[in-house]
């Protein structure tokens, strides 16, 4: 398979092309403001299992279906009054909410489920996309499974380029990290993929909102996982990752004693305490969103340095920051080192 590569910017052509190939049962990779997915109809039992096969992805882990306005879920699942404040509030965005399906979505979406993710992207092209395409859009991230999730084009290219029909450039994504998914049982609910739109968020709208533990411990999610990136270690490098639980210089000092190709995730302010094969600095301390933005661009920075291990500082787990950690946590296969003690 040859696949088709187009810039968004060249304009209407493109989208009428690919929502072309999007109702013909093809798979399309497009940006949207969390990382790049990769698109089937979402309607068509027939195309949706191409996504599994070109990613490698398990059947059991089910796809995020997006929509170009957040009413056109009444035509695939049972909605509420919760769902439309929810969708005024962080709609076109980074929230996926879980409703009970109708009959219109295949089970091969929900792999197996009663309930389907709804989300409306906020990106430009991944809306225009979808309207161009004239069905809503099943789409997981674009990227082999288990990998980071792709924030770039030439991330897609090098995972998808003869897997898929088409890629849209839409330039990096802003976010950089999936988007927050909760299920909701009336007024309240429970994230079961922590992302921008934060607990404290959610709250502003709901009057309880739980995080699942499988969210800070990957080996609760039981059986069947009722979110994508729930059950499988994901997103991480092909180097060795490790997430260290260490203070002030700590972290510094374990990393210099590893010798080796060993690469470190840093602060700016404190790059000169490493002494190691690579060194990916960061912004400012409290620059949690930087971080989530760069995390995965990294990750295959380091892959493509030819860097063995990877280390980074525990982050916290409130907050913000719960997304991170969530996303380091699996990349790094739930297992925490911390120097001195047996890794967890």
């Amino acid at each position: 398979m040859k696949t088709e590569f187009y810039s968004a910017a060249e304009g209407d052509g493109v989208f009428d092309r690919c929502g072309e190939i999007i109702r013909a049962g093809g798979l399309v990779a497009f940006p949207t403001e969390t990382v790049y997915g990769l698109g089937a109809s979402a309607l068509s039992r027939g195309a949706v299992p191409k996504i599994f096969a070109a990613k490698g992805r398990p059947s059991d882990n089910p796809l995020i279906v997006h929509v170009a306005y957040p009413d056109e879920a009444e035509e695939l699942a049972v909605t509420s009054p919760a769902y439309y404040e929810l969708a005024e509030r962080f709609m076109p965005g980074p929230l996926t909410v879980i409703l009970p399906k109708k009959d219109a979505v295949p089970y091969e979406v929900t792999a197996g489920l009663d309930s389907v993710g709804i989300r409306c992207p906020s990106h430009d092209a991944a809306h225009r996309l979808i309207i161009a395409a004239g069905v809503p859009i099943a789409a997981p991230s674009a990227n082999v499974s288990g990998a980071p999730s792709p924030t770039s084009a030439a991330h897609v290219m090098r995972d998808m380029d003869g897997r898929i029909d088409a890629v849209i450039d839409g330039g990096e994504c802003d976010i950089g990290l999936e988007s927050t998914v909760i299920a909701l049982n009336g007024r309240r609910a429970k994230i079961l993929r922590p992302g921008a739109v934060t607990r404290e968020d959610l709250l502003e709208v709901l009057e309880e909102v739980t995080v699942d533990p499988a969210v800070k411990d990957p080996s609760k999610a039981g059986e069947r996982p009722s979110s994508p990136g729930m059950k499988y270690k994901h997103y991480a490098p092909r180097a060795e990752f490790r997430l260290v639980d260490a203070e002030g210089d700590g972290f510094a000092s374990y990393v210099n004693a590893l010798g080796g190709k060993v690469g470190a995730i840093c602060l700016g302010s404190e790059a000169g305490k490493f002494d190691c094969f690579k060194k990916y600095t960061l912004g400012d301390e409290d620059d949690v969103r930087e971080l989530c933005h760069r995390l995965f661009a990294i990750f295959r920075q380091a892959d493509d340095d030819g860097v063995e291990v990877l280390a980074a500082r525990l982050p916290d787990s409130t907050g913000e920051s719960l997304a991170l950690y969530n996303r380091m946590i699996r990349a790094a296969g739930n297992r925490i080192t911390r120097p001195g003690a047996t890794e967890e």
